[in-house]
């Protein structure tokens, strides 16, 4: 094997993957250990706050807080109450139980610990603009020790909470419960946690106490859990790296090389075989690769046989079809103007065929010298049968039609003469018109097929609908009917198969009869080549890149009558 095409070779593949799995399974490991260590912690420290706050509410019994509860409230509703509040404030209770609150906050190391009452209404009612002007005061204080003495606050004093703890604290005073989720806390006072403990008096929530200690000793703790991790990953990985590098060469890789080079030589050497790798007895998938790839050199050798005859054969179907399509579409009337002598009419067709040859057809042709056909049909199916089946109907309908007779009549014979040793069951949808020139007259029978559109002079395009009758072939013996209309000097006839009304785009959308009827009376004084060419450039704007299922046939017939173009 060249070896300088192979610029990282399996073993290095193996060792990169295996560092990327190492690191990525111990960054999971990590994250997930410093989340459940992080919730653990969070845990303790709450649980020890709202120990605290327990305590705290021991110090009181039930008549003092409802007093100071119901006196910061008075104050904070506007009612004078200053003397109470001096009363209280220098008392020797209150003052008591105050130096017993900071000494407790001082051995716990809390931050703050304080009693409050929270405003129930201010809450329910919070103000985004009141709030950022520091206007929202729902917190009214009954006792307060902050680790900064100069800001601790006294009875009545009011304050804010923050905003995200609203809903909370609203639920804690309707229900008497703590909240389930932790008040956590990052700022400019460190990393704290804070125990907001309802204290509920006879069913009802009167006061809080919160309070608030620092977690300094989680984020130390994660930073040393994070080193260690990293430490213990890095030398697993180096380890398992080496030992899993020297199995993999042993075991794998040199097997894998041999596979390599024998698989290279075959290509290089004309598909000459070898057969070193039926020498490799490791069995394991190794093995199975190498008698697999010798197994698959043999069929390659086959396939390129079977391609170069199958290559000869497909070059000779083509050739044919290419001859079929050529046969095809000098069946149908190509020259135009296709009666260049005549004043009376103006006439011309497309077929634009979904496959190499296709299964619609139109035929125009003069029956005698006052007389003039119209034929527009559409075969069952796509390819080389519905051609040919295509070539008997239309050959058939001719040939009737030269004969004489109305269309009923020839679609009769045509019709039994198609169901003769059909057993392909296929069928065709055909319109057929045969116009008196000399005075417009038309005689048209329908044999399932699209309504054909007529345009009145100094009219638009509109569907000229009718009853239909069966298709051809589908059934011996049947009756067909038909049904006359004019045409005068100015009037224009559009007929056309499925493939147009069903082209259909990317997203399933048929084009459909009525995006047909805008198209053909975009330009109402069009020639019938250039009516064609509209209605084919809206049909290929409409289908966009979306495959042709059907072919695409189309004819128009401009009537000026005797007198010439008008």
């Amino acid at each position: 094997m060249n070896k300088n095409r192979v610029k990282f070779g399996i073993g290095s593949k193996f060792s990169i993957s295996l560092l990327i799995f190492g690191a990525v399974l111990s960054i999971s490991l990590l994250v997930l250990g410093i989340c459940n260590y992080d919730n653990s912690i969070k845990q303790y420290y709450n649980d020890t706050a709202y120990q605290i706050a327990g305590m705290v509410r021991d110090f009181y019994t039930d008549e003092e807080l409802l007093k100071y509860a119901d006196l910061t409230t008075r104050y904070n509703n506007g009612e004078d109450v200053s003397n109470e509040l001096n009363e209280v404030i220098n008392s020797d209770s209150y003052k008591n139980k105050l130096s017993l609150i900071e000494t407790l906050r001082k051995n716990v190391g809390a931050n703050d610990i304080n009693i409050c009452v929270l405003d129930e209404d201010v809450l329910k009612n919070f103000n985004q603009s009141d709030y950022d002007n520091y206007l929202w005061n729902p917190l009214y204080y009954i006792v307060d020790c902050y680790c900064d003495n100069e800001q601790s606050f006294v009875l009545g004093d009011s304050g804010a909470i923050l905003a995200e703890y609203r809903e909370r604290t609203l639920n804690s005073i309707q229900t008497g419960q703590p909240s389930k989720e932790f008040y956590i806390s990052s700022g400019s006072f460190g990393y704290n946690i804070t125990a907001v403990s309802p204290v509920t008096i006879d069913n009802q929530t009167a006061v809080f106490v919160v309070v608030e200690i620092p977690m300094s000793t989680l984020q130390e703790n994660i930073r040393s859990y994070i080193l260690q991790v990293v430490i213990i990953v890095i030398i697993f990985s180096i380890v398992a790296i080496v030992l899993f590098r020297m199995y993999l060469i042993k075991l794998i890789i040199k097997p894998v090389e041999l596979v390599a080079n024998e698989a290279e030589k075959f290509t290089e050497n004309n598909n000459l075989i070898s057969e070193e790798l039926s020498k490799i007895k490791s069995n394991d998938e190794i093995q199975l690769l190498s008698e697999s790839i010798l197994k698959m050199e043999h069929g390659i050798n086959e396939y390129i046989d079977n391609i170069k005859r199958i290559t000869g054969e497909k070059e000779r179907i083509v050739a044919e079809l290419n001859i079929a399509t050529q046969i095809q579409a000098d069946m149908l009337p190509s020259i135009f103007p296709a009666f260049p002598d005549r004043y009376e009419f103006d006439i011309y067709a497309t077929m634009n065929a979904a496959k190499e040859v296709g299964g619609d057809f139109y035929d125009f042709f003069l029956v005698d010298d006052d007389h003039l056909a119209l034929v527009m049909a559409d075969v069952s199916g796509k390819g080389v049968p519905a051609a040919l089946f295509m070539v008997i109907a239309k050959t058939l309908i001719k040939n009737r039609t030269m004969v004489g007779g109305t269309p009923a009549e020839i679609f009769e014979y045509v019709n039994n003469q198609l169901c003769d040793g059909n057993k392909a069951e296929m069928f065709v949808t055909t319109w057929l018109a045969i116009i008196e020139i000399s005075t417009g007259k038309c005689v048209a029978s329908n044999a399932g097929h699209e309504y054909p559109a007529i345009c009145r002079a100094g009219g638009t395009f509109e569907l000229y609908k009718q009853k239909h009758s069966p298709a051809l072939a589908t059934m011996e013996n049947m009756r067909f009917k038909q049904y006359e209309f004019e045409i005068h000097s100015g009037d224009r006839i559009f007929v056309y198969t499925d493939g147009v009304a069903e082209a259909t785009n990317v997203n399933d959308e048929l084009f459909g009869t009525d995006r047909m009827l805008d198209a053909l009376n975009k330009d109402l004084n069009a020639t019938p080549e250039h009516l064609l060419e509209i209605v084919k450039q809206e049909i290929d704007a409409f289908v966009g890149d979306a495959p042709q299922f059907d072919d695409i046939t189309m004819l128009c017939l401009n009537y000026y009558g005797k007198d010439g173009i008008c």
